[in-house]
């Protein structure tokens, strides 16, 4: 059995108060942080709530009926998240992910999309905006998410057997229901499709196989995640990791595949191809392979703090500077400063780090800050 954490400190209260530098720093397009890595992508969650109770994410014998969620007025409204968001891309933002939480809980979303399909990246061209979504209401928004001008969503889906989504999910949802959300999305033009698979030894991963024949040749990249060390209580332990590496290996045996160049700078996955053309999967190796050092992700909380890290354990209080007196000026600047003066590569350093203890740092939740 894994030790469940109940954690003491509210980690969302563990903020930076962020100064406005002295001398205001321009911004260029061309922002690196203390390793030489540019600011491109930009994760906003716009919720802390979310319907499912993943036991990886939001167990619930901690997120339960009694859990204090941030009240409406302490989240960013969406012109404040749009006015940030501006910031963020002068400096060389290109990407603009929106998470939660589960991001289509929060009222009127399509709202804040048509908001930030309208900002310009430095070379004046669109952002690419996408989302991450459980798809328990994708089925119902997908026309309506496009039109306003989401191009791209990813999908999370740990597995087609009913009885282990509904377990896995802990609220007994059905897992045709997200097929379908992902059936309106593909119809909608919402893509290409992502589907995200968090495989943990012992419990899903005799699911590897049948995700991957039902994707195979439906132009939709399924994408497998080792099971992270995200936050303090989701009884993480390094035992049911299954690395990467063997889930290419059981795949490969069945439905050869040939390994692919990455599509991006900072891309998170490893990309095969399937050998006879009918598409591709990626793996996502935080754990045995970690990317640190070519990460180029910032991560906006609902409520406006900043975070440099997945594995963070604590924000930057940007929330005072947007609803303070800074100018647009003096926020770029101070967005810039921070950046500056990131140098974090956890994954990287995972295995020299003491354990964590009851009186150790805590790192924040990823249902607080996304994925």
């Amino acid at each position: 059995m894994s030790e469940r954490v109940i954690p003491l400190i509210d980690q969302r209260l563990i903020t930076q108060a962020v100064p406005i530098p002295l001398q205001p720093i321009a911004a260029t397009g061309l922002l690196g942080d203390a390793l030489g890595r540019p600011l491109r992508d930009l994760r906003i969650s716009v919720t802390d709530r979310c319907n499912f109770r993943c036991s990886y994410c939001m167990p619930k014998d901690i997120f339960d009926k009694d859990y204090p969620y941030l009240p409406h007025s302490s989240l960013l409204t969406f012109e404040e998240i749009t006015r940030v968001a501006r910031q963020f891309v002068a400096h060389g933002v290109q990407k603009i992910r929106l998470t939660g939480g589960e991001p289509l809980l929060r009222k009127n979303l399509e709202i804040l999309i048509g908001q930030l399909a309208e900002l310009r990246t430095v070379e004046g061209q669109p952002l690419d905006i996408t989302l991450t979504t459980n798809g328990s209401l994708l089925g119902r928004k997908a026309t309506a998410l496009k039109a306003a001008g989401l191009q791209r969503v990813t999908v999370s889906l740990d597995g087609l057997d009913d009885s282990i989504f509904r377990a896995m999910n802990d609220v007994d949802f059905p897992v045709a229901d997200v097929l379908h959300g992902i059936e309106a999305a593909q119809a909608a033009g919402l893509g290409p499709i992502k589907v995200n698979m968090v495989v943990k030894r012992g419990t899903n991963d005799h699911e590897i196989l049948p995700m991957a024949r039902h994707f195979k040749g439906s132009g939709i990249v399924l994408r497998f995640i080792e099971y992270m060390d995200v936050g303090a209580t989701n009884g993480w332990r390094m035992d049911e990791v299954l690395p990467s590496r063997e889930v290419v290996q059981r795949i490969h045996r069945e439905l050869p595949l040939v390994q692919l160049d990455p599509s991006a700078p900072g891309e998170t996955a490893e990309r095969w191809a399937y050998a006879d053309g009918s598409g591709e999967i990626g793996v996502i190796s935080s754990v045995t392979q970690a990317f640190c050092h070519d990460c180029n992700r910032a991560r906006l909380s609902t409520e406006g703090q900043l975070y440099l890290c997945l594995f963070a354990s604590q924000g930057h209080d940007l929330r005072h500077l947007i609803r303070g007196e800074a100018t647009d000026e003096e926020l770029a600047s101070a967005i810039a400063a921070i950046w500056q003066g990131r140098s974090d590569r956890y994954s990287e350093l995972r295995a020299t780090l003491p354990q964590d203890t009851s009186t150790g740092k805590r790192r924040v939740e990823m249902s607080y800050i996304g994925g």
